[in-house]
């Protein structure tokens, strides 16, 4: 597999972008014209550099509006076609892309289109360059591959072919599957972009909003699959123009970008069965193995677990870390002297295969994570999620192997608290979350779930859940508005009884977050509540949530630093997360936050 990248996708100048495809392990690039127009450098000091760096130039982007369009027009459009063309001959690439018209088209008649871009190619021909036609999901008169293709058959140029691009197949919801009709000598060119699905103007859809591959909703491993079963054997190129990728750092939406094709390759593979030894397969988890919290103090966090009913399940025999567990959820504390405020720093997850599910996550760009350990310590396969939390696994074999690191444990079996780690949250900044959602879905093997937009003290807050089929590993993604201060993460704990795990946090002494007596009020109004039951939640700050399958019962803990623990009952077949509740509680912390 070669892989490629659009300028376009990334920002700052030329010669930056080019070093960061380089850096992210790209083959070649697709230079825009604008990129060019605007670099200080010349075409030749670019197609020197691009050498240095071993990126080959695939594609050149300047020609629109050509075809379809009166004699006088071509003419011009054929004038300014052979200045690009020298310009390439300098650039040192060797295929152009044409999109179809979308502004100065008057002429619906594939013939005038074919005869125009016949004579495109014969004028490239003679700089050694070849064209590559893409259809245009907003094109006046061509807005379907198909029809692109018909107009390269009739112009019968060997140096003209297509330019596939998802976005315009897929955003016009056209049948990928003719593809495999197109003779594949004839498949120049291939663009992926993701979307989300979206009910606006195709043009400002495409222009804003494109995501990598796995980010979206658009089903790229079955384009994918017919494109290869095509015969298409040129690179696997990302045109992607979204307005957050302009503005995030370069190197690291470069390797974010590569990462994305990598997945998407792989996956495509697997769905066709033709199983690559080098590549391991994903390792879904089967569940949360433990949360590592660090900080430079780290009592408080202790003393809630404690309140909590946790059990002090020993301190690390070589390092300053030490254990809480209440049954199965394990809370690791790494206390550093220069760690911080109090934060999520690791996640353990147990899988099949731990090395399996390391390999796999390096087989697509995944960063490996030292881990430091003595004799006799497990081994846990480590990298490091883009926004530096670490991720490790152990098999389900052998889960408990490094529980026995801990020392000196004590276990209060009349008042423990007793349950799983339901789901952890986790707040990303707008320039991550895109990022995040791809390394959830390519990493962890985990599945897009449900999503809301919820209401918050800054503006509304978009939460996505990232799940196993199963429900046994849940990570809720929320990302807050640009100009609002980032969400602490939390670790939901779920109990066989929320009330009776409340009123035990009580007596030992744990403040719950404050509940304001209008949202039970409004409980009563939603769910006629019996007035016995209203005053127990008021009394212990208890949330309430109630749909077709059951009921959703939960308390949350003051927040330390960047942290803070909820806990959790579900009742019946309730699958929620109790997101009616959460703008009561975003504006209680909030107000908690402000004193």
């Amino acid at each position: 597999m070669r892989t490629s990248i659009a300028t376009v996708c990334l920002s700052g100048g030329l010669v930056d972008k080019l070093h960061a495809c380089a850096a992210a392990g790209f083959d070649g690039v697709e230079i825009m014209d604008a990129d060019l127009v605007a670099a200080v450098e010349s075409p030749e000091e670019i197609r020197a550099l691009c050498a240095r760096l071993g990126l080959t130039i695939d594609l050149f982007q300047p020609l629109r509006d050509c075809e379809g369009v009166d004699d006088a027009t071509f003419a011009d459009n054929l004038r300014r076609a052979r200045a690009k063309f020298e310009v390439m001959r300098r650039l040192g690439a060797s295929m152009v892309l044409v999109c179809s018209n979308v502004g100065t088209a008057t002429i619906a008649d594939p013939e005038v289109a074919a005869r125009q871009l016949g004579q495109l190619a014969d004028a490239a021909a003679e700089y050694g360059i070849s064209i590559a036609y893409e259809a245009l999901a907003w094109g006046r008169f061509v807005d379907d591959y198909r029809d692109a293709w018909n107009i390269v058959e009739r112009a019968d140029r060997a140096n003209l072919g297509v330019c596939l691009d998802s976005f315009h197949v897929l955003s016009r919801g056209h049948d990928p599957a003719g593809i495999e009709g197109i003779d594949p000598a004839k498949l120049f060119f291939l663009q992926l972009a993701d979307a989300p699905s979206l009910d606006m103007d195709v043009l400002s859809w495409s222009r804003h909003h494109r995501l990598f591959p796995g980010e979206g909703q658009f089903d790229l491993t079955t384009f994918l699959s017919h494109v290869l079963r095509a015969g298409y054997t040129g690179p696997l190129s990302l045109e992607v123009f979204n307005d957050t990728f302009r503005q995030t750092d370069v190197t690291r939406t470069a390797a974010h970008a590569h990462r994305s094709l990598r997945w998407l390759y792989n996956s495509t593979v697997r769905a066709n069965g033709q199983l690559d030894a080098q590549v391991a397969p994903p390792q879904p988890p089967h569940a949360v193995d433990f949360v590592e919290i660090s900080g430079s103090d780290l009592s408080s966090v202790e003393q809630i677990l404690d309140q909590l009913g946790f059990d002090f399940g020993g301190g690390h025999r070589t390092k300053a870390v030490r254990l809480w567990r209440a049954g199965e959820a394990s809370i690791v504390l790494s206390e550093e002297p220069r760690a911080g405020e109090p934060h999520i720093e690791g996640i353990g997850f147990t899988v099949t295969d731990a090395q399996a599910a390391k390999r796999h996550a390096v087989s697509i760009g995944a960063t490996p994570r030292f881990r430091r350990t003595r004799a006799g310590d497990a081994e846990l396969p480590t990298v490091s999620a883009p926004d530096g939390t670490g991720i490790y696994w152990s098999s389900a074999s052998t889960a408990e192997s490094w529980v026995a690191e801990f020392e000196g444990g004590q276990t209060s079996e009349i008042d423990s608290l007793h349950g799983v780690i339901d789901h952890l949250n986790v707040a990303l900044p707008w320039h991550e979350f895109d990022e995040a959602v791809l390394f959830n879905i390519g990493v962890l093997a985990l599945d897009p779930g449900t999503s809301a937009d919820l209401a918050g003290p800054y503006g509304l807050v978009r939460s996505q859940v990232m799940r196993t089929r199963d429900g046994s590993v849940r990570l809720a993604m929320n990302l807050a508005p640009p100009t609002a201060p980032l969400q602490p993460r939390h670790i939901a704990i779920r109990v066989d009884d929320v009330i009776a795990a409340a009123e035990r946090a009580r007596r030992s002494g744990l403040p719950s977050l404050p509940i304001p007596d209008n949202y039970y009020d409004d409980l009563h109004a939603r769910f006629g509540l019996d007035d016995e039951f209203l005053h127990l939640l008021r009394e212990l700050n208890l949330l309430y949530d109630r749909d077709a399958n059951g009921s959703f019962l939960h308390f949350y803990t003051p927040t330390v630093g960047k942290v803070f623990f909820e806990i959790v009952e579900r009742r019946g077949a309730y699958d929620g997360y109790g997101a009616a509740s959460t703008p009561v509680r975003l504006v209680a912390q909030e107000d908690r936050r402000a004193g």
